[in-house]
């Protein structure tokens, strides 16, 4: 995939594939847990599933945007997506899952993530979600709909690299509160993420969030 920009931090997004390294995840994932990086999640050609009991943010905005990349055997992909925005974010018992098909001699693997447990919830600034699809029970503080994506100065902003028109239709609100969370996503960016109580597992066979 290719470089973004967002938070104020470059960093490469990297591709959860899970037969090359592993042990190089694992590292990464300790480093979140931590709050030592900022983060970049995306899946080369594939959604992956997240789900919250609880997502608590400030500073939202909303617009349309389209994910572009390269699947695993090197085809153009794009996906028209929903980014939501948050200047901060909290958010409780977050589980992240990706399946991975076809892979040799194994079949498909799953990679599931889950953090903000035990009390102690994830916490991330200026963050990105490219998302497919959405279900939650939503509750919007003073909220705009309908400004130009451009004008939505209640969120971070437009991400830099985003493929979005800034005249395009967009909305905002002072906070969001999202409850029962299911989503489907291309790609999620933070500036940091600091996932706490991380636990990541990789299995045989499909295993998701929902």
């Amino acid at each position: 995939m290719e470089s973004q920009v967002r938070g104020g931090t470059r960093w490469k997004r990297f591709a959860v594939v899970m037969v090359p390294s592993v042990a190089a995840t694992a590292a990464i994932g300790v480093a979140l847990a931590q709050g030592a990086l900022a983060a970049s999640f995306s899946v080369s050609g594939q959604s992956f599933k997240v789900t919250a009991d609880s997502l608590h943010g400030e500073g939202f905005s909303q617009y349309g945007a389209i994910d572009s990349g390269y699947t695993l055997d090197g085809q153009k992909t794009a996906h028209p997506v929903a980014v939501s925005a948050f200047k901060s974010a909290s958010i409780t018992n977050m589980c992240q899952s990706v399946v991975t098909p076809n892979i040799p001699l194994l079949g498909s693997v799953s990679l599931v993530l889950k953090a903000g447990g035990g009390g102690t919830p994830v916490q991330a600034e200026n963050l990105y979600i490219d998302v497919e699809d959405l279900q939650a029970d939503a509750v919007f503080h003073n909220i705009d709909i309908g400004v130009a994506a451009k004008d939505a100065s209640k969120g971070p902003g437009i991400a830099k690299g985003d493929q979005a028109n800034p005249y395009g239709f967009a909305q905002q609100a002072d906070s969001a509160d999202l409850t029962d969370v299911k989503q489907t996503a291309w790609a999620t960016t933070a500036g940091t993420f600091k996932l706490s109580g991380l636990k990541m597992s990789l299995s045989k066979g499909v295993k998701e969030c929902y």
